[in-house]
Parts: C-alpha cells; structure tokens; sequence
C-alpha cells in the first residue's frame, strides 16, 4: 500500500518521545509499504539530518511550524472553541505541500501522527481510502489530571498554578469535545496502551473497534545495561524527561519538595540528577546543593547506569513513558509512582521495580534501593526481561503491522472494483 505520514516535527535524531515513537513506525512501515513522510522541519539543518531515512522512503519537508506568541494562546484559549492542540501546528505552507502531494498520487492510508496533525489528515477524507490518528495519549484526561492537581488549594495557590490550573480545565473541557469528533471522523486510532483505549472509548463507545493498541517500545538491542553501575555514586538519583512538559514539571516539584526533605532525613549526601532538554526557569528555580539540573546531553545511557536510583514521581500524565521503558532495559533500579507505570501492562511492585505514591513511601522505597543494591540489580535484570519480551519495538511494529494488513484487503477490493 501507498501510506502518507504527517509528522508534526522530524522524526530523525529521535530526541524525545514522539519523535522516537513516528521513527520506529516510519521504520516499520517502510518495511511493508510505500511510505512517504510529510514532517515540520524548524531549520535547514534540521532537514538536512533527515537524509539517513531517505535512504529508506520518500521525505518531504516544510519549515515550521510556525511560532505562537503567549498571547495569542491566551486568547485562542479562551475565545476559540478548538483546543489549543488543534492551533498549534496550523501552517498554510504545509497544507499547500500536502494538497500537492494528494494531487500527484494516490494514497491508500493517510495517518496523522499525533492529535495536532489530525486535522491535516481530515483534508484527506475523501482523497484516500482510510485515514489514521496516531494518538500519544488520551489528550482530554491528560488535561482532566493536570487541572484537579494543579487547581487542589483553590484560590490560595500561587498565580502561576492557578492560571495553569484555569489553562487545563478550559482544555480539558475542549479536548473532550475535540476527542469525540475525532473519534468519529477517522477509521482507525492508534493508542499506547490499554488505558488510553478505555479513556477514549468513554467518549464514544460505538468507536471500540477503531480503536488498536500500539504500544511505545525500546529498541533493546541497542539500548542495554552499561558495564559499571552506580558510578556516580550510592546516594545519587536520576530523572530524565523533557522539561518543559507539564507532567514533568509536577513530578520535579512533588519530588523535590515533598521527598527529597525525607531522604535527606534517612541518608547523607542525597543527590538527584535532572537530565532533559528544555529547562526553563521552572526547573532551574529547583536546583540547588541537592539537585543538579544536567540539561540536555547526547545522551542519557551514562546517567541511567552510573545513578543508583532511577526515580519517576509522576502524578498526571498519560500514555506510556519510553523513559522508563528505555530505563527498565538498562536494568535501572527503578522507583516509581502508580501513575508512571500505568500504560505498562504487567509490571510488578516488588518483582520489576518498586511502587510508590505518598512522599514517605518514595522516599523508603529509595533509600531500600540505595541500601541495597543486590535488589536493584534482582528487579533490574527483571524489568529487562519484561521489555524484551513485551516492549520491544519490533513487536510494536508487527502489532501496526497486523492492522494495516487488515486495511489492505478492503483496498485492494476497491481495487479491483476500479
């Protein structure tokens, strides 16, 4: 089949989650099929570093996408009635580029990679014979969660939760009603994991069998343990993820001010390593004797193996998170919340990594790890095993796969009808 993939930024170096899920399913797609990938390049040099995936199909690029002032957010958020997703990447250029491509050929599928690419793939409707939503997580309930957390101390919290708070409960209200015209518009959406399933089909439950679990997954035969564990020390602790998502940012906050004082109760010399791209002056208030804010490196393998605690204190959020797939396949020990590991079926508390949600109970399940480091390394060799046998990305891929050879016998009747 002929397949048109819309990427809302380019695929190759994969730096962050999206980028590193639209680059293993363009690789597995063009294994089977005639791909060509429409992406958003934001310079030259990043158009050009996508030259080793011309190697494998077809890429074209648009400049872009084009920069939105706070203010304009301000007010789209208030006065427009689609959420802010669906602004955020809004490009004349790229419609124009993909118009052309709709008029040169003809393609079977026309999958947008993300919610805020979804309505480029609705002007495909009636050119194609299916369109396809990849969608990272169920926006709407990311928005839900960050609302109710940020918005918990009423009118006594500080301008700037309160106006995040405000900013996601307008959202959250949006993207439910964008969700569910989505939801009913295309003729298959990819979700990460079961969880996200649910929450989505809550919104339109006669759109059950659009749904199909694709999950994120590791490359695990490139990303293995490091010969020397713990090297940067017993008492230090990592967390890697981008830093200016929002999830993110509350983990870094709950984490420091709630956890961090309790581990410095029960050890000496507690450090935690923040590595991620992107810190803004969030982050950067955060740093101190205790936290050391890395920033963005070539990469984080260094980091995962050399601390003696991999920790995500996630309290929203969605989907999946790679972070933590890619630090079980490096056999980290890890700690936790609930809320981190939700999206990954099948790992334990006690068997995997350590589960933990109240700040004492984060703070023990750290301090056990750093005392002992044969459990780490029990849970570490486990939580390996897990992702090889259920994360990787190859079976992602034939799970993609498996649906898009279920879409081609109906294109290939139409076809044949032709």
């Amino acid at each position: 089949m002929k397949i048109l993939l819309l990427a809302p930024y380019p695929p190759f170096p994969p730096r962050s989650g999206g980028a590193l899920r639209v680059f293993h399913l363009a690789r597995g797609l063009a294994m089977h099929h005639d791909l060509t990938l429409l992406t958003f390049a934001p310079n030259a040099d990043a158009a050009a570093a996508l030259a080793p995936l011309r190697e494998r199909y077809s890429v074209v690029t648009v400049h872009g996408p084009p920069p939105r002032s706070m203010l304009r957010r301000a007010v789209t958020t208030l006065a427009a009635p689609l959420p802010d997703m669906a602004l955020r990447n809004r490009s004349q250029p790229y419609a124009e580029a993909l118009s052309r491509l709709l008029a040169a050929e003809h393609y079977d599928v026309v999958q947008a990679e993300s919610i805020e690419m979804a309505h480029y793939a609705l002007m495909a409707r009636d050119l194609t014979q299916r369109i396809v939503l990849d969608q990272f997580n169920a926006e709407y309930l990311l928005q839900r969660r960050a609302a109710l957390a940020d918005l918990k101390g009423g009118l006594a919290l500080p301008p700037g939760r309160l106006v995040a708070g405000i900013y996601s409960l307008v959202q959250w209200r949006k993207l439910s009603r964008y969700e569910r015209r989505l939801l009913r518009a295309f003729d298959h959406i990819l979700v990460v994991s079961e969880q996200d399933r649910a929450a989505l089909q809550r919104l339109v439950a006669a759109a059950a069998s659009k749904l199909a679990v694709v999950p994120n997954g590791v490359d695990t035969a490139r990303i293995r343990p490091g010969a020397v564990r713990g090297d940067l020390g017993a008492s230090t602790m990592v967390f890697v993820g981008a830093l200016d998502y929002r999830p993110n940012l509350d983990a870094l906050r709950w984490f420091t001010a709630e956890v961090l004082p309790l581990l410095r109760q029960k050890r000496r010399g507690v450090r935690l390593l923040v590595v991620g791209r992107a810190p803004g002056r969030v982050v950067q208030t955060l740093a101190s004797d205790e936290v050391e804010l890395i920033g963005e490196v070539p990469s984080v393998a260094p980091y995962i193996d050399g601390a003696a605690v991999f920790v995500v204190p996630m309290r929203i959020g969605g989907g999946s998170r790679l972070k933590l797939l890619e630090a079980l396949a490096m056999e980290a020990p890890v700690v936790a919340t609930s809320m981190a590991v939700e999206g990954i079926a099948g790992v334990r508390n006690g068997k995997h990594l350590l589960i933990a949600d109240r700040p004492e109970a984060f703070a023990d399940a750290v301090f056990r790890l750093m005392q002992d480091p044969e459990l780490g390394r029990t849970l570490g060799a486990a939580g390996r095993s897990h992702v090889v046998d259920h994360y990787d990305w190859d079976a992602s891929i034939a799970s993609l796969n498996q649906l898009y050879q279920q879409v081609s016998e109906p294109v290939a009747n139409e076809r044949k009808r032709r």
